[in-house]
């Protein structure tokens, strides 16, 4: 008897584990991989943002606050200004755009738009370098777009819109599009149709049932936009490196250039804590707007 008791507290106590066994085997790799490729090399950057620089370029394990006290100064500060500055005008023209063109998508059958939104993600078939040298050979001052203004009479010298901020603005914005329209799309699609129905029924017109019907409806989508466009334009550096000439500092170029150029380890990290916490900032005020799940689109 005693022993038909511990088998069946043997079998008990195992068939729990067997039964988490499926998870286990699916959830168990990624998890690892995460651990060891994501989540240590983050606890090794914030660890070593509170860390200072040896003259040679070294790692002194020496606790301080000064790279964090660093990042106050008006040359820094700046840097983020500009940074804050372009993400924002990247963000707020890719919504303007990409609300309507989103919309329109939207509007058609099920299977065109998979093809439009195909159409979308066609500039993502090619490399973002080949984008961006492109971009780099027409803005120049003897690229096309000065010589077919030159021969059209418009401007009467070559334009110098190379290395400028409205040049980084626009790669920026050639590489942010797409991911404004997909959250969009999402949270558009998925709109309630019947109540700008009603809302038109009721004697509203266009303007009032899109601010008051459409726009609360789709405010996931917007937010999601947001968040896809605002982050990564802040932290992108091949952008400013390849279309700014050294010229146009951001946020992510100055990172780059402290852990390739001048060795400043830990100031870098602790500038690319500054950016964790932005986008950490961004996804809690996403959660309260929003769910994940209109981003699954993309």
């Amino acid at each position: 008897m005693e022993n038909d008791q511990t088998c069946a507290v043997t079998l008990n106590r195992k068939k729990p584990f067997r039964s988490r066994l499926p998870i286990f085997v699916t959830s168990g790799p990624i998890s690892i991989w995460m651990i060891i490729f994501v989540m240590l090399p983050l606890i090794y950057i914030l660890f070593i943002s509170f860390m200072t620089r040896t003259v040679y370029g070294g790692i002194e394990y020496t606790f301080t606050l000064d790279n964090y006290k660093e990042m106050l100064q008006p040359v820094y500060l700046k840097v983020l200004w500009k940074s804050l500055k372009l993400a924002f005008l990247t963000t707020v023209i890719c919504l303007l755009f990409g609300y309507p063109l989103a919309y329109w998508i939207a509007s058609k059958p099920s299977k065109l738009a998979a093809k439009l939104l195909m159409l979308v993600m066609i500039p993502y078939w090619t490399s973002s370098l080949v984008r961006l040298y492109s971009i780099n050979l027409l803005a120049m001052p003897n690229g096309f777009i000065s010589l077919m203004l030159l021969k059209l009479h418009i401007i009467s010298e070559p334009l110098d819109i190379l290395y400028s901020d409205g040049i980084v603005l626009f790669g920026l914005l050639t590489a942010m599009l797409p991911f404004s329209v997909l959250p969009l799309y999402s949270s558009i699609e998925k709109m309630d149709k019947s109540l700008i129905e009603a809302s038109k029924d009721l004697g509203a017109n266009s303007l009032v049932t899109f601010r008051r019907v459409t726009i609360p409806q789709t405010m996931p989508g917007i937010v999601g936009c947001i968040l896809l466009v605002f982050i990564p334009s802040l932290g992108m550096y091949y952008v400013p490196e390849m279309l700014g000439g050294g010229k146009v500092m951001l946020v992510g170029t100055l990172i780059k250039n402290q852990f390739l150029v001048t060795k400043n380890w830990p100031f870098g990290a602790s500038l690319a804590i500054m950016l964790i916490l932005i986008t950490l900032a961004m996804l809690w005020i996403y959660t309260r707007v929003g769910k994940l799940d209109d981003l699954e689109v993309c």
